[in-house]
């Protein structure tokens, strides 16, 4: 076989066996075709089986939404009905109530238009009344001027001046219960305090005397002490500065002077002289050196000693040196050291009622009366030097305030400032805490008098109590109870402005009437 007829077996060899090779292939992919389409229609039908079950379950579940959402509206168009029917039975007792308050506000109205019209028609008669009434008043005021001989400026004076005397007799009486109401409930407050003060603290009850007495062995000692041609007694004068008078006191020496440190020395020099019985111009100056010095160690220990007890710390020295220097001073015959210390006391403890500061209220009566340690040299009213010396030596405005307005030089502007005074007056008032020269407390008994009986309608006055009261007794014609009041209030502001005393004295108005009838 030649080539040729050998490519052509060979490409038809080929060609036939492509041919039966797509033949094959048709076949089987029409077979697998129909097998895809049965199996599309068998899930085709499935899909419409389980889509009609579907479309059955869901009308079914409409069907039953549909029911429940129709009953809901049902229930629910019932409570509406229900609630719009009790709004409307309500909108009609309203409705209904409205007309009757409008019924009523008609006849109101009504009402109020009638007595309108008789206010008014009254109001007309009142007026035309009023007129006649002014001229019957006209009429009767000028025959009233014919008849007393006033003027109508007269008798308005008069009228004035009555009226006057009824509004003052009015006012005593508002003032006289006002007082007593203030009274009460001040003085049951100011008694619980100052008697809880007092109870907490006892000091003494003793008086010293205002001038140094030195007691001598014998009389013949005095001529020792004047010394020849009186040199010893010049030389005792010199060195202390304190007036010895020698006179016919038996067995006594006298020392006068104004600073009461300097006739402490005279005296404990004095003394110690005398036991010695050395007694000339050098050895009187070396005691009185040696006394001076012990006596100012004295001072300063006696001042330390006070602040300690009162529990007062932080004093400038030179103030501490002033307190103890008021162990040598009296006032009314009363220690002004131990004055100062109960001052200070009872006014902590009646801070300490009051819920403020003790420390310093203990400070300021302390120190209230550091001024008369040094009033015999520096000029004015203690209050107002003492002021200056704390100030002076570093003490608080506060503390400096309270020693210038105990006195009230000036107007007491803090609480503690009145405590202070409260405090003072209540150490030097107490009974034996003070005493006065009888010539000053009989003269001052008699001004008391004098002042009381000078004032209209008071019949007798007696100074009682040491002069701490005054009771008058008033003649029940020509002055009332209430008038009373006044007159009391009248005698105490002369008596504050025309005297000086210590303390406070109360004025005791007593009015009565009396009736009398005799059995026969």
């Amino acid at each position: 076989m030649d080539t040729t007829s050998l490519i052509f077996f060979s490409i038809t060899v080929f060609v036939a066996g492509f041919a039966l090779a797509f033949w094959i292939r048709t076949r089987l992919t029409s077979g697998k075709i129909q097998a895809a389409e049965d199996e599309a229609r068998k899930i085709t039908e499935r899909a419409q089986k389980e889509a009609g079950t579907i479309r059955k379950e869901a009308k079914l579940h409409a069907k039953d939404q549909l029911y429940q959402m129709k009953v809901d509206f049902e229930n629910e168009t019932k409570e509406i009905r229900s609630e719009l029917k009790d709004l409307q039975r309500r909108l009609l007792k309203k409705e209904e109530n409205i007309d009757r308050k409008s019924e009523q506000f008609e006849r109101r109205d009504a009402s109020i238009s009638r007595k309108e019209q008789q206010i008014f028609d009254k109001e007309r008669w009142l007026h035309k009344q009023e007129e006649k009434y002014k001229a019957l008043i006209e009429n009767q005021k000028i025959q009233l001027e014919k008849l007393s001989g006033l003027t109508a400026d007269g008798a308005r004076e008069l009228l004035i001046k009555a009226m006057e005397n009824e509004a003052r007799f009015e006012g005593a009486k508002l003032i006289k219960r006002i007082e007593n109401e203030s009274r009460e409930q001040a003085d049951r407050e100011a008694k619980k305090i100052i008697s809880t003060a007092i109870q907490r603290y006892s000091g003494d009850y003793v008086t010293e005397k205002t001038v140094s007495v030195v007691n001598l062995p014998s009389d013949e000692m005095k001529g020792r002490i004047i010394g020849r041609e009186g040199r010893n007694i010049r030389a005792l004068e010199a060195a202390t500065g304190i007036d010895l008078i020698i006179d016919d006191t038996p067995e006594a020496v006298i020392l006068s002077g104004f600073n009461p440190v300097r006739r402490e020395v005279a005296r404990l020099s004095l003394e110690r002289l005398i036991n010695d019985g050395r007694i000339h111009p050098a050895r009187i100056e070396e005691t009185v050196k040696k006394v001076s010095q012990e006596l100012d160690a004295e001072i300063r220990e006696t001042g330390e000693q006070a602040a300690f007890d009162l529990g007062v710390h932080g004093i400038h020295p030179e103030l501490i040196r002033h307190i103890g220097k008021l162990k040598f001073r009296t006032s009314y015959g009363q220690n002004v050291l131990r004055h100062s210390a109960e001052v200070g006391f009872l006014c902590g403890i009646m801070t300490a009622e009051l819920g403020l500061n003790v420390k310093q209220a203990k400070r300021v009566g302390l120190l209230h009366d550091i001024g008369k340690a040094i009033d015999h040299e520096v000029e004015g009213p203690h209050a107002l030097i003492g002021a200056d010396l704390a100030k002076k030596y570093g003490e608080s405005p506060r503390i400096v305030h309270g020693i210038s307005a105990h006195h009230e030089d000036i107007q007491p502007a803090s609480v503690l400032a009145v405590l202070l005074q409260a405090a003072d007056t209540l150490s030097g008032a107490r009974p034996g805490a003070r005493r006065e020269i009888l010539e000053t407390y009989v003269k001052r008994l008699e001004e008391l008098e004098k002042i009381s009986n000078s004032f209209s309608g008071v019949s007798k006055s007696y100074a009682i109590q040491a002069g701490r009261e005054l009771r008058i007794i008033v003649e029940s014609e020509k002055v009332s109870d209430a008038e009373a009041v006044l007159l009391s209030r009248d005698i105490a502001k002369k008596i504050e402005e025309s005297m000086s005393y210590p303390g406070q004295i109360r004025v005791t108005v007593i009015r009565e009437t009396r009736a009398v009838e005799y059995a026969k």
